[in-house]
């Protein structure tokens, strides 16, 4: 809970600005857009589809969509003008949201200004208003109960939806939630979900106070609603008054080793006097994009998925000769440099319960391959997806009776529980050996080798502080030490958070110490 609360200012500034910032826009696009559209038929039911189609995508989706745009619009402007765009994190997280606080806003627009009676347009015609002064003086008035609804609806819905922003790299209440899901800290979970709900609640208030002093013409309620919005607004923006700012930004994927590997990271950082930020939760693709673009300085990847995700090669070459070829193709092709090796391997692998495998006789894949069509197989969401899985359907002929999908620690929970038969583990996962997992041998080494790198952006490849802080890292962490540390997080009891494991693998595998520097040397 101390851990929550130290973290509450940075998670909810970001938070704050970008559910301001993405209300504002969709009040200054939708209220105009309603005062065109109410009294012209055919563009009310144009922009209404528009933003109701909207509506129907999933918010997670939503906003993994515009990554890939503005990339693409980023990779445009660096060759028209010389930038790039921000394509990671708050710019494409606002688009979205942007979007989906339009509907509520428009729809209500519509209604309140249609709903002004046809007797008080025509006395203010009458007294020889023009069309724009009745839209103005009568008609906005009139209709700002209403629309004051739509953007009470549209507030929560931004609060809630932009808890989904931390995948693609923005930070939010969101992080509490996901890094909770996966590390089963429910306390982070909770927090997360009340820090939410009561910005929404409190932001409903004050909004409430506005629209209910519209509707009764009380100045006074309408200045209270507004200054309370202010004054909170103010107030959680008052962390971006520190002095203290971020020099690198380091990333992780969305599993409990990429958080201990990122804090191990950042504390080494830290030590240097450098500030740190953090994009946890990013998918793997994701993840290599905004180190290729400059949107993160640092991460750390895996051999296997480089080589054919990012690569694209298919063959599985000795352990050697892939890191070399990764080496020369990310500085060649990308600009990325790979600092090196951290020192364990953490390989998809398929595993199962040792005494289901030894009920059906399997020790190795081309054993499951006699029964898959009889068995389940649970994955972390994307390994279905990935090209390993292709090599081993290739290889081996598997085909599984049904497939269910989880982040990766309710994945070992269904294997556990006997609710899947086979699960897409991880060689380095402290877990296996907890839960006396056996892993599936791959005879055909359809699987290639998944060492853990160190992968530094392009524009920090010649920053000396950098590569001083992470080069004691490279070949220092055994795949024992690390599944120590990520059992430290991930195991049932005596949990601990990703950073008090970060720490005690520093102090296992026996990392120097260092003295804090004030500049780059």
């Amino acid at each position: 809970m101390f851990d929550a609360w130290r973290l509450l200012p940075t998670y909810l500034t970001p938070h704050i600005v970008l559910c301001a910032t993405a209300l504002g826009l969709g009040l200054l696009v939708s209220l105009p857009l309603a005062a065109l559209a109410a009294d012209r038929p055919w563009l009310r039911a144009l922009v209404l589809a528009i933003a109701g189609l909207i509506q129907t995508i999933p918010g997670l989706a939503l906003l993994a969509l515009f990554y890939p745009l503005l990339l693409a619009l980023s990779t445009l402007t660096v060759r028209l003008f010389g930038f790039g765009i921000p394509a990671l994190g708050f710019l494409p997280t606002l688009i979205a949201l942007t979007l989906y606080a339009m509907l509520p806003i428009l729809r209500n627009g519509v209604v309140g200004l249609n709903g002004v009676s046809p007797a008080i347009v025509e006395a203010a015609e009458g007294v020889g208003m023009t069309t724009q002064q009745i839209l103005m003086r009568v008609k906005a008035p009139l209709a700002t109960p209403v629309i004051m609804a739509g953007v009470r609806t549209a507030a929560v819905w931004t609060i809630g939806a932009a808890t989904l922003s931390t995948p693609v790299g923005q930070t939010s209440l969101g992080n509490y939630i996901f890094t909770g899901l996966q590390t089963e800290n429910w306390v982070s979970v909770l927090f997360g979900c009340v820090a939410a709900a009561g910005l929404a609640l409190v932001t409903d208030l004050f909004l409430s106070l506005v629209e209910t002093g519209a509707s009764e013409r009380s100045r006074k309620r309408v200045a209270f609603g507004i200054a309370g919005l202010a004054l909170g607004t103010l107030a959680g923006l008052a962390p971006l008054l520190s002095n203290e700012t971020a020099t690198y930004t380091i990333g992780a994927k969305s599993f409990s080793e990429q958080f201990i590997l990122a804090d191990l990271m950042g504390d080494r950082l830290k030590a240097e006097g450098a500030g740190v930020m953090r994009k946890d939760g990013l998918g793997s693709a994701i993840a290599f994009r905004a180190l290729a673009h400059d949107d993160i300085d640092a991460y750390v990847d895996y051999s296997g998925t480089l080589w054919r995700n990012v690569i694209g090669r298919t063959d599985t070459p000795p352990r050697e000769k892939m890191q070399a070829e990764i080496v020369r193709w990310m500085k060649a092709e990308r600009g990325v440099t790979v600092l090196g090796a951290v020192g364990f391997e953490n390989a998809y692998v398929l595993a199962m319960r040792r005494e289901r495998a030894r009920e059906l006789n399997i020790t190795s894949i081309a054993d499951l391959a006699r029964v898959a069509s009889q068995l389940t197989i649970g994955d972390d969401l994307e390994f279905l997806g990935r090209p390993e899985w292709s090599s081993l359907k290739s290889a081996y002929g598997l085909s599984f009776k049904a497939r269910r999908s989880f982040n990766p620690t309710m994945m070992y929970h269904a294997l556990e529980s006997g609710e899947v038969d086979v699960i897409s583990a991880f060689s380095s996962d402290g877990r296996i050996a907890a839960q006396d997992l056996l892993v599936l041998a791959d005879p055909k080494h359809a699987i290639p080798s998944y060492d853990a790198l160190i992968l530094i952006a392009p524009k920090r490849a010649a920053d000396a502080r950098l590569k001083r802080a992470l080069a004691p890292l490279v070949g220092s962490v055994s795949v024992e030490a690390m599944r120590a540390a990520n059992l430290m997080v991930d195991g049932d009891t005596d949990k601990a958070s990703p950073g008090e494991a970060a720490r005690a693998l520093a102090k296992a595998v026996h990392l120097p110490s260092q003295q804090v520097q004030n500049q780059d040397q």
